[in-house]
């Protein structure tokens, strides 16, 4: 009897929804989407769609491929977003990369194609290829994109971006490089070290997609091949317009949800390399089991189970889609599409059995060594024959079931199993190793997951099932399960943690004027009976007082908050490291864990080593008392808190009531009016705050096309554009030497320039009436200078300052120069 293997996400593959994360069940599909999954079996091409960011892809494409024209579709991503912005949460960098990963996972759950990566981290705005390039590291990056083309064998590539500027060095890049690996997958001389499994691949063309979105209406595109992307599909419901907005709105972190369009949609496209057609995005190509010889019988068997489907009784089409799996199994080992299109017949197999197959634990996580409760569910939905013949444990141990299935009653089992002692912790593969440079470091073990979304899952079981004769094998994640009164029922991966986590506040700890500071440690038990003891790791010269401090915790899941008072070194200036140390039962271990949670994706954690950066300031405040008016995404307040500032949070709905003068300050979010148009109304509050001898410093809005700024705070006259410095290292000139901002409170030089992360500034003032002042001059190389970056003016006795200098970032990085400079900012 012949073992068919059916994995966790195959299911959802056979119908292009293959970008299942590990924390939930695969879906079962519903008869319109079997019937598209058995249309999908007859279809052999593939296109892999390439560019820089989440958000970047064209879900209208990408759509429209994978159902309209049922071909494997994939969008390969150059970096998963970690230097972008956040308009949901105040998570940035890493932490942002895996909410925007996972923001991509449900766009292609959505749009049918399927997710890879790259290494390449997302730096920020670049202005060139060439730096991206450099940062990102050449070779490095174009073999990960090599590595995708050889393991994805695409017919077609789309690049989403030209090899021209200007344009985001990271876009720029991303076609570079996808020119670059079309020729280079098919050499066997350029990274040889990725064949074996893989063989060198040729892709019949290279198409670049054009981007219309800035063209005028009347534009001449007859120079272009065309697709009209926007059919409808009775079988869903939908037009492929709908499906991709849903999909494109899965970006909820960019503030890039969408409406439905309806109707004709047409995409253009230039050829650039390879065979170039001349009239039709696939011509000349043969995109079914046509294109090889001896697969008769794979097409008329793939016709057959079409033609007999009947979506109210989906079991019956079981023995037809046997026969196309007997027939495929003909093939040679050699067609690239013969493992594949097994994988989908058999998760079609299963699905039009209304197979149900789930493991769950007992607990959301448990620690190495630990026992976890595991409750196995298996139940046959249809009157179709099925026998459970056993199960596979993690660990290796095989229960033998030998249980018909049937009645839509459930096969249940409870069972035991221990963790080894030398399990993995659970944290993204990606995130295991210090972050730093442009490139994601992998541990040795890692590096097979190479572009992959996710690693793999911390534990899983096999069912092995007999269905029409034939033995299939389905392998499912363990996950967790819980009901939410509000959202009901919800799962996550189940995870391996740590015994102990000790989580410190801050990821920078500030120490200004070289006073000492308290630092709280949060304690976690991952287990009962927790008892140990924690210290802080200091560099010489700093003082932790106590040394050490014993704690218990009875209860998986208590945390207990200990504290330390940390003093720097007499005339400490340097920056410096800690680590958290729990010492355990003989062990010395330091984790800490960060917790993503957003309703649209999973709940997430991260757990690396505890450490934090020391960060001495020599920083004079003249006012303590500061207003704060959140904008989405950023932690200025809590960062000024940290150095003593007394902070008050005044959301829009607060702003009617609070008395403004009592504040010496009030600071303006990031994108604060771009995210809440109803702060306009209180303009002339704010203004009369200001005229009465307030200061007022408002962060950088945004202001485009496609986004307007329709209300601003200033007193004056003033145009938000798109310029920017993303040169961190750029010399900050002032404008006029003795403006008192660069002297009071703090005498600002070179030095307070130094270290900054990312860039300088972005959305700088363009145009501005003559009663603003500006600050500083600053520019990127071969650029012209920019004075739109900081901007003051007098308005009655108080002071109104905007600056698109990005605080939002240099602040929680603990750059010292940030906080002198927007101190001197906030100071009356």
């Amino acid at each position: 009897m012949r073992t068919l293997v059916v994995f966790g996400m195959a299911v959802a593959m056979s119908l292009g929804f293959s970008s299942v994360a590990l924390g939930q069940t695969p879906r079962q599909p519903h008869a319109g989407e079997l019937a598209l999954g058995i249309r999908r079996l007859g279809m052999t091409g593939s296109v892999l769609y390439v560019a820089a960011h989440p958000d970047d892809e064209n879900t209208r494409l990408l759509a429209w491929l994978a159902g309209g024209r049922g071909l494997r579709a994939g969008y390969l991503s150059m970096t998963r977003g970690d230097g972008g912005q956040n308009l949901i949460g105040t998570e940035q960098d890493e932490l942002l990369g895996l909410i925007r990963t996972h923001e991509l996972l449900a766009a292609r759950r959505v749009d049918g194609a399927e997710q890879m990566f790259t290494r390449a981290r997302d730096f920020g705005f670049s202005k060139s290829a060439d730096e991206t390039l450099r940062i990102w590291g050449h070779d490095a990056v174009l073999a990960d994109v090599v590595l995708a083309i050889r393991r994805f064998q695409p017919d077609v590539i789309v690049t989403r971006f030209t090899t021209k500027p200007p344009n985001h060095g990271h876009h720029t890049a991303s076609a570079i490089l996808a020119e670059e690996a079309f020729a280079a997958a098919a050499d066997p001389s350029r990274f040889p070290e990725q064949l074996g499994a893989l063989k060198p691949w040729k892709a019949d063309r290279l198409l670049n997609n054009v981007s219309t979105w800035n063209l005028k209406p009347d534009a001449d595109m007859s120079a272009y091949l065309k697709a009209d992307v926007g059919g409808y599909e009775p079988l869903l419901g939908r037009s492929w317009g709908e499906v991709a907005a849903e999909s494109r709105s899965q970006h909820k972190s960019q503030g890039f949800g969408v409406a439905s369009e309806r109707g004709t949609l047409l995409e253009y496209f230039t050829p650039l390399a390879g065979t170039r057609p001349k009239s039709e995005l696939f011509e000349g190509l043969e995109l079914t089991w046509r294109r090889w010889g001896g697969t008769e019988k794979v097409i008329q068997a793939i016709d057959a189970a079409e033609s007999g489907f009947d979506p109210r009784a989906p079991h019956l089409s079981v023995p037809a889609l046997l026969r196309v799996h007997e027939a495929i199994s003909a093939l040679p080992d050699d067609n690239p599409w013969k493992a594949l299109k097994l994988r989908e017949t058999e998760a079609l197999v299963a699905a039009c059995a209304g197979l149900f197959l789930e493991a769950r634990a007992a607990e959301a996580a448990a620690v190495p060594g630990a026992q976890v409760t595991l409750s196995l569910v298996a139940l046959n939905r249809s009157p179709a024959a099925l026998r459970l013949v056993g199960v596979t444990l993690p660990g290796g141990e095989s229960v033998a079931v030998g249980s018909e299935l049937t009645g839509d009653r459930p096969f249940t089992l409870s069972r035991p199993v221990t963790l080894p002692a030398d399990a993995r912790i659970s944290t993204p593969y990606w995130l295991r190793e210090p972050v730093s440079g442009g490139l994601y470091t992998l541990a040795e073990q890692d590096r097979a997951l190479t572009g992959r979304p996710e690693g793999e899952p911390a534990l899983a079981v096999t069912f092995v099932y007999e269905l029409g004769g034939k033995r299939f094998t389905g392998v499912r994640p363990v996950v967790y399960v819980w009901t939410d009164p509000v959202r009901g029922e919800l799962s996550r991966a189940f995870e391996i943690a740590p015994a102990i986590t000790a989580t410190l506040e801050r990821d920078v700890l500030m120490f200004p004027n070289g006073a000492p500071r308290s630092v709280a440690v949060v304690l976690a038990a991952g287990q009962a009976n927790a008892s140990g003891k924690v210290r802080l790791e200091v560099p010489r010269g700093w003082r932790a007082e106590p040394a050490e401090v014993p704690f218990q915790l009875a209860a998986r899941g208590d945390e207990h908050t200990v504290r330390f008072q940390l003093t720097p070194p007499k005339g400490a200036s340097e920056r410096a490291r800690l680590r958290v140390v729990v010492d355990n039962g003989g062990r010395s271990e330091s984790w800490r864990v960060r917790t993503v949670t957003h309703e649209h994706i999973p709940p997430l954690s991260v757990r690396q080593p505890s450490e934090a950066a020391l960060v001495p300031v020599s920083l004079t405040t003249k006012v303590r008392r500061v207003g704060y008016i959140p904008g989405p995404g950023d932690r200025v307040a809590e960062s000024l808190a940290a150095v003593g500032y007394e902070v008050t949070l005044l959301p829009e709905e607060r702003l009617a009531s609070e008395k403004l003068e009592r504040f010496e300050a009030i600071l303006v979010g990031v994108r604060a009016f771009n995210a809440n148009p109803r702060l306009s109304l209180h303009r002339e509050r704010l203004l009369r705050y200001v005229e009465g001898g307030g200061r007022l410093v408002v962060q950088y809005n945004t202001n485009s096309r496609v986004g307007p700024l329709t209300a601003f705070v200033g007193p004056y006259p003033l145009e938000i554009g798109r310029e920017r410095v993303t040169d961190e290292t750029a010399a900050m000139t002032p404008v006029n030497p003795r403006e008192p901002l660069l002297s009071a409170p703090n005498r600002l030089g070179p030095a307070d320039f130094e270290g900054w992360v990312q860039e300088r500034g972005l959305y700088f003032a363009s145009k501005w009436d003559e009663h603003y002042q500006p600050v500083f001059s600053m520019r990127d190389p071969g650029e012209e200078p920019l004075q739109g970056g900081l901007l003051v003016t007098r308005h009655g006795k108080g002071t109104f300052i905007y600056t698109g200098i990005s605080f939002f970032r240099q602040l929680p990085a603990g750059v010292p120069g940030a906080y002198r400079l927007l101190a001197n900012l906030l100071a009356r």
